[in-house]
């Protein structure tokens, strides 16, 4: 009978051609009637070489069985020999838990990544149509950014001249990226790291869109964002420490900025490129060979960090990768680095972070640190063991090059002996900083189930002015922060020339140490000339320019020996026109009489920009915004309030009257106001500049103390229970369209009706996301105990679109936790949103009247 059906797919298998597989033939078998299989059966006998083909096939296979079998049983024997080995030993049982244990988290790491990787080649190598279909969530920007264009052409070019850039590529990655490697894994005790193959393979990067800048623009130069994502299939090898392996499915996905500038007369009509990536790009890739070892979770993180930093080392902001097109072009217009201005950040404390220590008892609590990341630019905060509630005050200072564009990331990890556990994450967008000056905000973590970061965000431009330095000297002395800078100095080192013989009869290796207080920076070390060209630019903040000076120090990079020293004072600057000298050669010091240096320096103050306009009634401070909250929400700073015009109801009313209500306000110490300081528990009154909403009429007035009905503000407290009797609720609503978040703030319950003073209410409030009352839009604050007049300030947020925004409702519930069956229901409201205010700068913020729950029903 088998020799039947053999013979039988003999006969398909040779009459479907000599594309036709083994495989089709059996799928052919399947549907052939057994009338004609004796005639099928009968030609067959004549094609004896196909027969002996698959006769031949057929050993193979029960011979691979035979192998795997073998394999099979030497592998349990294996395993029962270790097993025994152990117990023979007496050795713990840790020794073979462990090694299972690591097996299966390696095993389901690893499939993980792999399907992230695959999924990710596939968008690579489909086309547009199957893109959205396949990946809804990863739309390329030109769908949802009307100014970002589509580039098939430019893909199409990419794909053609893909196979020439291997050769770049493979400079690029030798002499920048390969010594910078090395130096990085000395400090894990890995030597010996080299790069032995690099094959970028055939699948080119590919662009998403284009989105080229034609406001607030330099004449002499074009700008454009490009959305770049490269899944190849390239072929790196290395080796490390005597073992061999490889790099394979590297993948990187970012924004990358091109900057053509200047823009010349003449062929190619531009000048130069400056390419650098926005923020740190996504990077992730496959190790192969004998260091797969290493290809599991922590082991690995040393050589993804390694090398996402020095990809950040090249072309992440602040650096950028120079490409200069035409001869007639200064390198210092390219390559000397061109801040727009400096941020100060303030990382305060955190609040109800995740507990990821186990104690006895359960659940420990954390040991939280921060990183904060501006581009390729990080800073770390110290750890505060044992809290879920650290107090950091934590200052850095970060260069921004890019206002548009650039992100600032705050990461909140727990320390441990391990691996450290993620806790939370949160990005501002800088522009939302430069455009208001300040911001003081209370983040909401992402990818936690809950906690918040404390932020203040200050904006400093740069001016030329020497007047400026008396302000910037005041401020830091209020901060009484020892390391807050006042200026920003600027260093474009171009070259060197006389310099003296390290050694004899052999031209040194020089390279430049830069130091200003204790910064230091280091140039590239050039090769067998006393006449060194680096060209390279340095960026330093400055503590106070009348009293620090730069250091610079040539060393010979093969003896270690000094070729020269230069000490300039830099309250020399504060002389020079614009603050700044360029391309001036200055006189080494222990060098050769003829030993100069060629450099250019600039000097700019740190100038605080303010936003704030005068009023009659008081001086308003700066506005600011939350890219994390909803765009532009007003908040009042120090110990000034926001005082725009009241509009008083009893046209009677004397405006002393006003203004003695408006003096008292302002005489109370004020709390960040708005949406911004959301979080800051504190009795005083938050003050938002928009109408007071009423949910139902009639309106409740809002009284001030002298009988006033003030339209224009929302007060701290209410006199009125509502229109039911029931007591009313202050909320705060807004929605950020541009990261598509509800923001939902519960301040307070005022005038809950006591109907037994033996029996008072523990309220909390629960939240609803409507229609669709479902267990993921549920919210819910703590309770609190014995209250007519809780205070919760109570912060949730839920990701939800602007077309679903209009079309939702929240549903709001006061309960008692006292009570025989359940939790008895004090009030309800429902609260509609789609409201334009809802969606402004400064969200909405109002009292609510509490209804009874039978009018919902």
């Amino acid at each position: 009978m088998s020799e039947f059906i053999a013979d039988s797919g003999t006969d398909i298998a040779g009459s479907s051609g000599d594309t036709a597989s083994y495989g089709e033939s059996d799928n052919l078998l399947n549907d052939v009637k057994p009338v004609g299989s004796v005639e099928m059966a009968g030609a067959s006998k004549e094609q004896t070489p196909e027969k002996a083909e698959i006769e031949q096939a057929a050993a193979c296979a029960s011979g691979d069985s035979i192998g795997s079998l073998l394999y099979s049983f030497a592998k349990k024997v294996v395993t029962v020999g270790i097993i025994y080995f152990v117990g023979y030993m007496g050795w713990s049982v840790a020794w073979l838990i462990t090694p299972v244990i690591l097996s299966v988290a390696r095993d389901q790491w690893r499939t993980k990544t792999e399907t992230r990787r695959n999924v990710a080649k596939a968008s690579a190598l489909a086309n547009d149509k199957e893109v959205i279909l396949a990946r809804l969530g990863d739309l390329p920007a030109w769908v949802f950014f009307p100014d970002v264009e589509r580039c098939e052409w430019l893909n199409k070019v990419l794909k053609q001249v893909w196979p020439n850039a291997n050769f770049f590529a493979k400079n690029l990655i030798k002499e920048s990226i390969e010594p910078n490697i090395q130096q990085a894994l000395a400090g894990y005790k890995l030597n010996g790291f080299k790069f032995d193959r690099m094959i970028l393979g055939t699948i080119p990067p590919r662009i998403g869109g284009v989105k080229v800048y034609d406001r607030n623009v330099s004449r002499n130069e074009i700008i454009m964002d490009l959305d770049l994502f490269y899944a190849g299939d390239c072929d790196i090898n290395f080796s490390l420490s005597g073992l061999r392996g490889g790099i394979k499915d590297f993948q990187i996905h970012g924004t990358v900025r091109v900057i053509m500038k200047p823009l010349i007369a003449q062929m190619p009509l531009v000048g130069g490129l400056q390419i650098f990536f926005l923020n740190n790009p996504n990077i992730d890739f496959n190790l192969v060979g004998v260091v797969d070892l290493l290809d599991m979770p922590g082991l690995s993180d040393i050589l993804r960090k390694i090398i996402v930093e020095q990809v950040a080392a090249i072309m992440v902001l602040p650096n950028k990768l120079p490409i200069i097109l035409n001869d007639t072009v200064p390198a210092l217009s390219l390559k000397m680095p061109e801040p727009e201005g400096v941020l100060r950040i303030h990382v305060v404390e955190a609040k109800d972070l995740m507990k990821k220590d186990i104690s006895v008892l359960g659940k420990g609590k954390s040991d939280p640190y921060a990183i904060v990341s501006v581009g390729a630019q990080q800073f770390r905060t110290q750890t505060i063991d044992n809290t879920v509630n650290p107090k950091w005050d934590y200052w850095c200072e970060a260069f921004i090059h890019a206002e548009s564009g650039q992100q600032l990331q705050i990461v909140l990890n727990d320390k441990d002996a391990g691996d450290d556990e993620l806790l939370g994450r949160a990005t501002v967008e800088i522009s939302s900083v430069t455009k208001n000056g300040e911001i003081d905000t209370w983040l909401t973590l992402e990818q936690a189930k809950h906690g918040l970061v404390h932020l203040r965000l200050t904006w400093f431009a740069l001016s030329a002015t020497k007047a400026d330095l008396k302000a910037a000297l005041e401020e830091t002395q209020l901060l009484r922060v020892t390391s807050m800078s006042t200026a920003l100095l600027t260093v474009f080192i171009d070259s060197a020339k006389s310099l003296p013989q390290a050694r004899q009869q052999s031209q040194p290796d020089p390279y430049l140490i830069l130091s200003v207080g204790k910064k230091s920076e280091q140039t590239t070390a050039q090769m067998r000339t006393d006449s060194p060209v680096w060209e390279q630019g340095f960026t330093f903040l400055v503590g106070n320019p009348d009293n620090d000076t730069l250091q610079l120090k040539l060393i010979d990079q093969k003896t270690g020996n000094s070729l020269g020293t230069l000490i300039y004072i830099l309250s020399a600057l504060m002389d020079k026109p614009n603050l700044e000298v360029m391309s001036q050669p200055f006189q080494l010091q222990k060098s050769g009489p003829e030993s100069k240096i060629i450099m250019s320096l600039s000097l700019r103050i740190l100038k605080r920009t303010r936003c704030d306009t005068p009023t009659t009634e008081a001086v308003s401070d700066k506005t600011s915004t939350s890219e994390g909250y909803g765009g532009d929400s007003s908040l009042s700073r120090s110990s000034s309030v926001r005082t725009a015009p009241a509009v008083v109801a009893d046209s009677t009313t004397s405006e002393t009257a006003v203004s003695s209500s408006v003096k008292k306000q302002d005489s109370r110490k004020s709390t960040s106001s708005g949406i911004i300081d959301q979080m800051s528990i504190q009795e005083e009154p938050f003050t938002v500049l928009n109408t007071v909403m009423m949910a139902t009429p009639p309106r409740s007035p809002n009284l001030s103390e002298n009988g006033n009905e003030l339209l224009r503000r929302s007060p701290s407290t209410t006199s009125s229970a509502g229109s039911a009797g029931l007591g009313r609720i202050q909320l705060t609503i807004a929605f950020s369209v541009q990261r598509q978040r509800l923001l939902v703030i519960i301040h307070k319950i005022n005038n809950i009706p006591l109907k037994d003073p033996s029996n008072i209410p523990d309220p909390y409030v629960k939240l609803y996301l409507l229609p669709g009352r479902t267990k993921e839009s549920k919210r819910k604050t703590n309770v609190v105990k014995d209250n007519c007049d809780p205070v919760f300030d109570a912060t949730f947020d839920y990701v939800i679109s602007n077309a679903e925004l209009v079309n939702s409702e929240l549903e709001v519930t006061v309960c008692t936790q006292k009570g025989f069956f359940g939790s008895p229901v004090i009030g309800m409201q429902k609260i509609s949103l789609n409201d334009a205010e809802i969606s402004s700068a400064q969200g909405l913020k109002a009292w609510y009247d509490l209804l009874p729950e039978s009018k919902f029903e």
